[in-house]
């Protein structure tokens, strides 16, 4: 599914080039759950980025699906993000005017799905993350757990074959922490493909594969 070649992403502060990624090298099959933890400033954003198709690389190859993301357009690559992948972000990016249900269901509007099936989709995706009860409540009178489980299920109701967390338990105590990765869990166990980016060694070590980041460096973690 994902399949990095020798991809580097280089930025400029004034004079001076600093490499977030230094030729990273990465392949993840359908069905995994991976995790890519590292600190502040080791390139985990720039990974994400580029994995989730917005951003591209400086030099290597990135194919998803076994497509070129270079041969893709602003367009498709736009279209790809909206079908394709689901994302899952640390500060949840919910629209504070609509309720959970219409969060969730605002990507299918974009994708064109009809009434009747948009309103099944979403309420599958908020049983998924047992959210149903609070459906038609605003961002504002849910905890930021609840929060997280409604851009969750705005991220599978899309039926995407990759879903991508940027750092989603980061705003949570350890216990809504559990609950979302518990979550994440049940997603991979039906099927998912999750990758998981964190600083977090705890929240890291319960997927299946381990990919540490160093100074734009990727190295698997041994079991």
């Amino acid at each position: 599914m994902i399949d990095l070649k020798n991809v580097s992403k280089v930025y400029w502060m004034g004079h001076e080039a600093v490499h977030a990624l230094d030729h990273a090298s990465l392949h993840i099959d359908p069905g995994e759950f991976v995790s890519i933890i590292g600190p502040s400033g080791s390139g985990k954003s720039t990974l994400m980025n580029i994995i989730g198709c917005l951003d591209t690389a400086d030099e290597g190859e990135y194919l998803l699906d076994g497509t070129p993301i270079e041969d893709y357009s602003e367009n498709e690559l736009a279209r790809i993000r909206n079908r394709k992948i689901g994302f899952v972000f640390q500060s949840f990016n919910l629209i504070a005017k609509l309720t959970a249900q219409e969060n969730v269901e605002l990507p299918l509007i974009y994708q064109g799905v009809k009434r009747q099936e948009r309103r099944e989709r979403v309420e599958e995706a908020l049983d998924r993350v047992h959210l149903m009860k609070r459906a038609n409540h605003l961002p504002t009178e849910l905890s930021g757990g609840q929060q997280q489980r409604v851009a969750i299920a705005r991220a599978i109701a899309t039926a995407p074959s990759l879903i991508l967390g940027d750092e989603p338990t980061g705003n949570l105590d350890s216990k809504t922490t559990q609950e979302i990765m518990d979550i994440f869990h049940e997603l991979h166990r039906q099927g998912n493909t999750i990758v998981l980016i964190t600083h977090d060694p705890e929240v890291a070590r319960q997927a299946s594969r381990v990919i540490h980041i160093r100074d734009g460096h990727l190295t698997e973690v041994e079991p």
